[in-house]
């Protein structure tokens, strides 16, 4: 039997949430099937406090208006019959060196998404009145949502700890509406392949842990993502490297709000003397011609520029990666929207995910008049002094106009 929806696509009730896995839901799926979780995990820093019980509560709220959190794969579909997300409470002090952190989410079981909240103690000498720093780490399978829709989801739980009416998100429509949305679009000839770039971050095994290197930049210039794209071309050990810039095609009907995955691939190629101009450049040209889109057309499992079997992505050795970088920008972060009476929250940043066909993640978000930057990497030996040396340029490419 069809469940029934709402005429605009929309879920009644969390029961009607049905959706069909898309299909770039199912590279995510295949990616995950290679033993390297998918996963979105956003931190929300601050001092004060946040009720464990509240929270909890808040969390339940959000997912009613918001039911693909709380979804299982059933078959070819997501159906909102999982358990919403849980709430563990951890230690502050441990930072990210946690088990917490390293563990998948399994789509079939669920949940889909997990939350962690850690509070310190307030400073000495002992306060009543003096705020604790509190760490929220909220946890998604990029399987089931992305950047866009786990953030809708956090800005509605913040709005129930305050008191208000989350706004959800429980549109069924996936990627296939946005390619109508989108209008005509001309057919893009999908990026060659290459044998590797080789590796810039470490040398030896790496034992598949994430290693996670964040920096806060005091600069907050436009064209975040050309800039670090033009960081990277000046540190890499060869003439040439690859980058996948991920897109929202939200874009193309922002009146939607779904929490499903609806993040795109623009594959860019770049050389070590491009400068940013010329990247930015690149970029927007490929949204003109709505490349998002139009990559979307393509069979990725026998036509893309990575690995088209499991074996063959298991088979990188972690001595050269068809892709060099995944860069992401989440744009600019409103703290207020993540503030209740009695939290005040100072920071915003993510720590991104291992991908089994590209050597590191970037991340970036901007928040006042700083930029937030959180590499990612496998953690081996001289990672994280080569890691430092990344971010240290990308520093020198967003400050270099201020």
């Amino acid at each position: 039997m069809t469940a029934a929806v709402h005429p605009t696509g929309r879920a009644t009730t969390p029961d009607t949430y049905v959706r069909r896995i898309s299909q770039i839901e199912r590279g995510y799926l295949n990616a995950a099937a290679t033993g390297v979780p998918q996963l979105i995990q956003m931190v929300v820093e601050g001092e004060g406090r946040i009720d464990a019980g509240e929270l909890r509560k808040a969390v339940r709220a959000a997912t009613l208006a918001g039911p693909g959190l709380a979804v299982r794969r059933r078959g070819a579909t997501w159906r909102a019959d999982g358990p919403p997300p849980s709430v563990t409470e951890l230690p502050y002090d441990a930072g990210y060196d946690l088990p917490f952190l390293r563990g998948d989410l399994d789509v079939v079981t669920g949940p889909v998404c997990e939350v962690a909240l850690m509070t310190g103690q307030a400073p000495e000498p002992a306060d009543a009145t003096a705020p604790a720093p509190v760490r929220l780490v909220v946890r998604a399978s990029h399987v089931v949502t992305d950047g866009r829709g786990l953030r809708q989801w956090i800005a509605d739980v913040f709005r129930v700890l305050r008191g208000e009416e989350p706004v959800g998100a429980d549109s069924l429509v996936d990627d296939t509406h946005f390619r109508t949305a989108a209008g005509r679009v001309a057919p893009l000839e999908p990026p060659a392949r290459r044998a590797g770039l080789p590796a810039a971050l470490g040398h030896g095994p790496a034992d598949g842990v994430p290693l996670w290197v964040r920096r806060r930049v005091a600069a907050c210039p436009p064209a975040v993502t050309a800039r670090v794209a033009a960081a990277l071309a000046g540190v890499l050990p060869c003439d040439e490297g690859r980058l996948i810039v991920p897109v929202d095609l939200r874009r193309h009907d922002p009146a939607v709000r779904s929490s499903a995955n609806l993040t795109s691939q623009l594959v860019l190629d770049f050389a070590r003397d491009d400068t940013w101009s010329v990247l930015h450049g690149r970029l927007v040209r490929a949204l003109l011609r709505k490349a998002d889109v139009a990559s979307l057309e393509r069979d990725f499992l026998r036509r893309n520029p990575f690995a088209n079997t499991l074996a063959e992505a298991r088979g990188l050795d972690g001595t050269r990666f068809p892709c060099t970088a995944i860069v992401t920008d989440h744009g600019r972060i409103d703290l207020d929207g993540l503030s209740t009476g009695r939290f005040r929250p100072t920071a915003f940043h993510t720590l991104p995910m291992l991908v089994p066909y590209a050597e590191m993640f970037l991340s970036t978000c901007r928040i006042g008049d700083e930029t937030e930057v959180t590499l990612s990497c496998r953690d081996r030996a001289g990672a994280r002094a080569a890691a430092e040396r990344v971010l240290d340029a990308v520093e020198r490419a967003l400050t270099a106009d201020a």
